[in-house]
């Protein structure tokens, strides 16, 4: 039955088949554009919303979301909710995966879960929705009822997703299905990138409806070849073959209608004919939609983005090279080979992964550092020490606890422990201050915490993040080498390159890893990682040989990119992957890099002092 009111989610498909919501500023967005209607150019721009997005566009006609530097194509889906639900209250269901990142759940898990929180239940089986977790309450974790494996899960608050009125659609496409109520008016965006995107779409629009010329010609009884696709298009996709059923003339290489209307000339002006036997190899009887026109309406429209600050990469035109901005090279792409003009406007930017050729007499070993390649074991089990001896040296014994909450069960410190798993050998009453942060906890909570860790002598507060003894991780064997090549990093020019090589082969996990036994799979080695060789590049090397032996730089989980499970996957230390770009955010320049990782190796718990550790 269809709603009076609901909220609306909108959803991208994944490679797994899975949909995955938009955040509520991103769906808010492109409910805004899909309300607006034709008049908004029916384009939705998502790093508007949200500058993580920024190399993506919606095309709500043919409900595909697509990303520019890529050309990936990924549909795009408008789904309706209770308002009383999750995405109506704005509660988000998160659970936190093997790198300490929190990922939202699917929106039918999290209303759900959330369904089940607020009547109280102290559990939810999600096997009914074809999930083989169990969430419980109490302890605000996900357990899989198949592997036992445990997982934080946390409900915080976001915005409300946007809510609608009237007679729902059943349909999820745009433009809203006859009969629906109507959406108030929106003003279309006028931010430069949008104008560029609708400006270019109204060229190809005019050209294609009353002012282009009509030019009368016979037409060939087949025709065997197809329109040349915008890169990452597909045959299927609406929006780069179907706008109007244009046909190949490929025994003269032009285009036309359908076979019983003349053939439509995509002129700004009137095209002159080529006279029969003429000999020349172009396009008889048909103009072209004048490209100088479109390069020219592109660099008009890129100089205001550039004035704006919008980032923009060098595209080779006609009279050169000139900046233009990189949604030019996807949308354009597409809009173009709609019409059935060739796709020469713009050039895609290029990932440049890896720098030119280094001989081995090139390569240079690092001043300061004796050895050019660290290599990993399989970790020891440690023996002696219980887990209660060993958190015994980082706490203080609180004998009249706070009137606050212990934030790992969320029962009142002054009540037992909620903690309801594998029972420690301590007292559920007892409670415990930690030295250092003086952040305080039931005992039962940190024993139960720190078994169901690495149980390397190391503690780590739940609530700052403050790290007791020296942290050590999961990462499975492998060996790292490191060198100096001659050749400048973008933005370091004053400089030579560190180049790191991570190679670690697949293997069988661990007693430390999350499915002891099982396979795990090493996608991406040797993976190349790039340092300016200066000062501060030196340093977050040496902390990051550091790391290396420490075994915190990868880890085996679930890779947030292709979804795969069991797999090595990167640990909250970020490395630069590209040599001389930076189109993934994994290159140069980037000025705030160093400082950035040197946080993030301080927040595991290396900094110089621990320089100094090892060396002891």
């Amino acid at each position: 039955m269809l709603l009076a009111s609901a909220v609306v989610v909108w959803e991208w498909l994944n490679e797994h088949g899975r949909w995955r919501p938009y955040s509520p500023a991103v769906s808010h967005h492109i409910e805004a554009v899909a309300r607006a209607g034709p008049r908004a150019g029916g384009s939705v721009v998502l790093g508007q919303a949200d500058s993580r997005l920024a190399p993506y566009i919606i095309d709500l006609q043919s409900m595909h979301q697509f990303r520019q530097d890529t050309g990936t194509i990924r549909p795009v889906r408008r789904s309706y909710y209770d308002p009383s639900s999750a995405p109506g209250k704005g509660v988000v269901w998160e659970w936190e995966n093997d790198s300490g990142s929190w990922t939202p759940y699917d929106m039918d898990v999290g209303i759900t879960i959330q369904r089940a929180y607020e009547k109280q239940h102290p559990w939810v089986d999600l096997s009914a929705i074809g999930f083989c977790y169990i969430i419980d309450f109490a302890t605000m974790g996900q357990i899989n009822r198949q592997t036992q494996r445990k997982r934080r899960v946390r409900r915080r608050l976001d915005m409300v997703y946007p809510l609608v009125s009237g007679t729902l659609p059943k349909s999820q496409s745009w433009p809203t299905s006859p009969g629906a109520a109507p959406a108030p008016p929106v003003s279309a965006c006028a931010c430069p990138q949008c104008l560029l995107v609708m400006s270019v779409k109204a060229t190809v629009s005019a050209a294609g409806s009353g002012t282009a010329t009509l030019q009368p010609r016979k037409v060939p009884p087949a025709a065997s070849k197809a329109p040349a696709l915008a890169p990452g298009a597909q045959a299927s996709d609406s929006v780069a073959v179907a706008r109007g059923s244009l046909k190949p003339l490929a025994a003269q290489g032009g285009w036309q209608q359908a076979a019983s209307t003349p053939a439509l000339s995509l002129s700004s002006s009137t095209a002159s004919p080529l006279g029969a036997g003429s000999g020349k190899a172009s396009r008889p009887g048909l103009g072209t939609l004048n490209r100088n026109h479109l390069q020219r309406l592109a660099i008009a429209q890129s100089r205001v983005l550039i004035a704006s600050g919008v980032p923009t990469v060098p595209v080779k035109n006609l009279t050169g090279s000139s900046p233009v901005n990189p949604a030019l090279a996807g949308i354009t792409g597409i809009l173009m080979s709609a019409a059935g003009l060739p796709v020469c406007l713009t050039r895609p930017p290029k990932l440049v992964l890896h720098p030119p050729p280094v001989s081995k007499s090139e390569i240079e070993s690092i001043p300061g550092i004796s050895h050019t390649c660290r290599k990993t074991t399989k970790k020891q089990a440690k023996k002696g020490k219980t887990p209660e001896e060993v958190l015994k040296k980082y706490l203080q014994k609180v004998r009249h606890p706070p009137d606050e909450d212990c934030s790992i069960c969320m029962e009142r410190l002054s009540a037992p422990s909620g903690y309801k798993g594998p029972q420690p050998a301590v007292k559920p009453d007892l409670v415990g201050k930690l030295v250092k942060c003086g952040h305080v906890f039931h005992l039962h909570c940190l024993v139960a915490m720190y078994n169901n860790g690495n149980k390397d002598g190391s503690l780590q507060c739940p609530t700052c993040k403050t790290i007791y003894g020296v942290k050590t991780g999961t990462q499975p064997p492998g060996k790292m080498e490191y060198h100096i090549i001659p050749h400048a990093l973008p933005g370091h020019s004053d400089c030579k390159t560190i180049r790191i090589i991570y190679s670690i082969p697949p293997g069988v996990q661990g007693p430390e890893h999350p499915n002891p036994g099982k396979s795990f799979t090493a996608r991406g080695f040797p993976r190349h990682c790039y340092l300016p060789d200066s000062e501060k590049g030196r340093k977050v090397l040496k902390l990051l040989l550091v790391a290396w032996d420490r075994r915190l730089i990868f880890a085996i989980g679930t890779s947030s990119t292709t979804g795969e499970s069991d797999t090595v996957i990167w640990n909250e230390i970020h490395h630069k992957t590209e040599f001389g770009s930076n189109l993934t955010g994994h290159g140069y320049p980037d000025i705030n890099y160093l400082d950035n990782v040197l946080a993030e190796l301080a927040a595991q718990g290396i900094t110089e002092e621990s320089l100094a550790q090892e060396k002891d």
